[in-house]
């Protein structure tokens, strides 16, 4: 039992350590072959074992009274009312998205579709989370990626309606491509991926399979360096054509019981599938027949067909003997299906080329046998301090919004949402550009409201609070819609975790995470963790933990958009304001500066907030809301005018010390929002702030064609507009 015997080479191939080798060794009793070895070091890779985060996962919130599924399966789901689960989830296709852009963020989005179909959930609505370098030249990336994801949104039919996008210098080689996809399913007819049955019939359903994305999870679990162009054929190819054949055919399979479970095929391919379906019943193994399987290439290997990860197939469970009934509905579809083996009853994972055994591998150790890795984490030098005193005041605050505004990480994103269908479905309510977005449930008064967040700059500052504050923004967009938050969906981004520095960031995040979501009753029912980030050891992103969320409002007739609607409303701001300028858009624009420390966040205050915001949207008082968030009040004030196309009169703004001016109009402060009503509205908000002791302020009067703070600042909203809509177009 000697790793001599196995060229190094080859265990870098596969992603596996010499230690990890000897493990494989000393549970095996004997050394793997080539097939075996290529399976454990798929199952093994970072990737797919979180052998570096599932000790810091368990610290999440994972349970609650509306969870239906929590980690653990290919999506979560949560309980929204009228007997209907939304099942949800958000993953990473960022190294495959670094060397192919298109393809890289088309596969992603057919990979979390796949995940949702698997729950036995319709896929409603299509959100992401994308960060690149400066433009333009990171225009590849972003053009690419961009395509990529309408490309196969719009294909498939399914509505892109949300999310965001960051540029950032340390994005600029390694951009985050992080796709959420959201659906629906009666609770009583929510499925799980369990190889259950002894005997019962494995059924690959879909497109032939190539070798396109071998060592895919392999190279997600790799630095990027100078070879990494070599590793394209790992990326794989997309046909979202195919894949809608596939979704209605799983949809299909909801009319018949001789079905008992339906999983992805997705990292890892077929080696992932079998051997988690199995994993997840005690005592199960599987038998196939890799002859059996449908392929589009000669000469391929039993290696290559189990390590494939071509797109847009599923396998699925079926009760034997009702193999040829669920064959019929694929046929229907025209989709290839092939019966490749059973469910068995002896724990192991045995692979047959015709009547050749080519692997033979107890379920276990694929799934759970990877050695967890014990990392260590030191807190790095602080990042620059920021002496708010030693800034100067702003020398014309109207010249600074339109500078905020015509900033990268500000502007209108109605570039990018034209490319992608947002209405497609004929559910979608709120459309994309504001909050959060929001879809009705068809059949019922209720809306689903959805959302991606995360402040990274925050994270790179302090990145336990900077999780914290990308957990009430995501929960505060949501409300907004006057929607309540339900549950959250996490991607954990991460440079390479073998630095200590970037480990303790992992740490930090995590916790953080943890402390938000118990604070703000948000349980995290799925995830992903994405690590190794970064470019030959250096050039490592910002620590980036993204947010999914969704949320339900009762009544979708009752829902709030963030423009402002009605002339000679009052305009009121909700919450405190205090000198939070530590990395803050306009600290980077006006003064160049990534510094200080990020605001500081009272989840309890947060909490009272959202229930402030909820009573008012729910007794009809409030035209409109919006969350204040990056770029602060003025910034904000900006875009409800702007979404509402009218404008704004204040008062001028006299900030008690130790509030400074520039704090008053740009800090990014949380626990805040901007709303508009009625003025015979005003008695019940006032009452509202004092049952809930939040603070309540008048900011101004709805009316005219412009933002003006008396003797302070007049700009009209086409200058707003021109500074808003400048993104490059794509």
């Amino acid at each position: 039992m000697s790793i001599k015997s196995v060229d190094e080479r080859r265990l870098r191939e596969v992603a596996l350590t010499p230690d990890e080798y000897r493990a494989i060794l000393e549970q095996l009793k004997r050394a793997p072959n080539e097939v075996e070895l290529g399976m454990l070091g798929v199952l093994w890779s970072e990737h797919c074992s979180y052998k570096s985060s599932k000790a810091l996962l368990r610290r999440l919130p994972s349970s609650g009274p509306g969870v239906v599924q929590g980690p653990g399966e290919n999506a979560g789901a949560v309980e929204i009312g009228d007997g209907w689960a939304a099942v949800f989830k958000v993953e990473s296709h960022n190294h495959p998205s670094a060397i192919e852009p298109y393809q890289g963020a088309a596969t992603g989005v057919g990979g979390i579709i796949r995940d949702v179909i698997a729950m036995g959930a319709r896929p409603i609505a299509l959100l992401n989370s994308l960060r690149f370098g400066p433009m333009p030249a990171s225009s590849r990336h972003f053009e690419g990626v961009v395509a990529g994801i309408g490309g196969y949104g719009n294909c498939i039919g399914i509505p892109t309606v949300g999310g965001e996008v960051y540029f950032e210098e340390c994005y600029a080689n390694n951009p985050l491509v992080n796709a959420m996809c959201v659906g629906l399913v009666r609770t009583d007819q929510l499925m799980r991926a369990r190889a259950e049955g002894t005997g019962n019939s494995l059924v690959l359903v879909g497109a032939d399979t190539g070798r396109d994305g071998i060592h895919g999870a392999s190279f997600a679990s790799l630095e990027l360096d100078e070879r990494s162009s070599e590793r394209r054929p790992a990326v794989q190819v997309g046909n979202p054509f195919l894949e809608k054949c596939l979704l209605e055919a799983c949809m299909d399979l909801s009319h018949t019981d001789a079905v008992i479970a339906i999983q992805d095929l997705g990292a890892a391919g077929l080696t992932s599938a079998v051997a988690e379906c199995a994993g997840r019943v005690d005592g199960a193994g599987a038998r196939i027949d890799v002859a059996r399987v449908p392929r589009r290439e000669r000469g391929m290997t039993p290696y290559d067909v189990m390590l494939s990860e071509s797109q847009e197939r599923m396998l699925v469970v079926v009760q034997r003997g009702r193999e040829r009934e669920v064959e019929s509905i694929f046929e229907a579809w025209d989709l290839t299906s092939a019966a490749i083996g059973e469910v068995t009853g002896d724990g192991l994972l045995t692979v047959f080329d015709g009547r050749d055994e080519v692997a033979r591998l107890p379920v276990k150790l694929l799934t759970d046998g990877a050695p967890m890795r014990r990392l260590v984490g030191f807190a790095p030098e602080p990042p620059y301090g920021l002496d708010v005193d030693a800034l100067p005041p702003p020398a014309d605050p109207g010249a600074s919004l339109l500078r905020l505004l015509a900033s990268p990480n500000l502007t209108s994103r109605r570039g990018l949402f034209r490319r992608y269908d947002h209405m497609v479905g004929d559910s979608t309510v709120i459309a994309p550009g504001g909050d959060a977005a929001m879809l009705r449930v068809k059949g019922t008064r209720l809306g689903l409201a959805m959302t991606t967040d995360c402040n990274a700059r925050y994270c790179h500052l302090d990145p336990h609070l900077g999780a914290q504050l990308a957990v009430a923004e995501a929960a505060r967009n949501i409300v907004a819609t006057g929607a309540r938050p339900l549950a959250v969906t996490d991607c954990l981004n991460f440079a390479n975790p073998d630095r200590p520095e970037v480990y303790w960031e992992l740490e930090e995040a995590v916790a953080g995470l943890a402390h938000a979501c118990r604070l703000l009753d948000l349980p995290v029912v799925s995830g992903n963790v994405s690590l190794y980030n970064d470019s030959n050891g250096e050039s490592a992103i910002y620590p980036t933990p993204v947010i999914g969320m969704v949320g339900v409002i009762d009544d979708y007739e009752k829902r709030l958009g963030a423009g402002l609607r009605v002339e000679g409303d009052f305009v009121l701001m909700i919450g405190s304001t205090h000198n939070d300028l530590g990395g803050s858009e306009y600290l980077k624009v006006e003064h160049g500066h990534v510094a200080g420390r990020p605001p500081a966040l009272d989840l309890t205050r947060e909490k009272a907030v959202h229930r402030l915001i909820l009573a008012a949207a729910q007794s009809g008082y409030l035209h409109s809301a919006h969350d204040c968030a990056e770029g602060g009040m003025l910034v904000g004030l900006a875009e409800c005018c702007l979404l509402g196309g009218i404008g704004v009169r204040c008062p001028a703004v006299r900030p008690e010390p130790p509030l400074r001016l520039d704090a008053a109009f740009f800090a990014e402060s949380p626990s805040r929002f901007i709303v508009s009503a009625a003025s015979r509205a005003m008695p019940e908000m006032q009452s509202l702030a004092r049952r809930h002791n939040v603070e309540l302020s008048l900011l101004g009067l709805a009316g005219g064609d412009s933002i003006e703070f008396e003797g302070q600042l007049k700009v009209s909203l086409a200058e707003l507009r021109a500074a808003w809509e400048s993104m490059v177009a794509v």
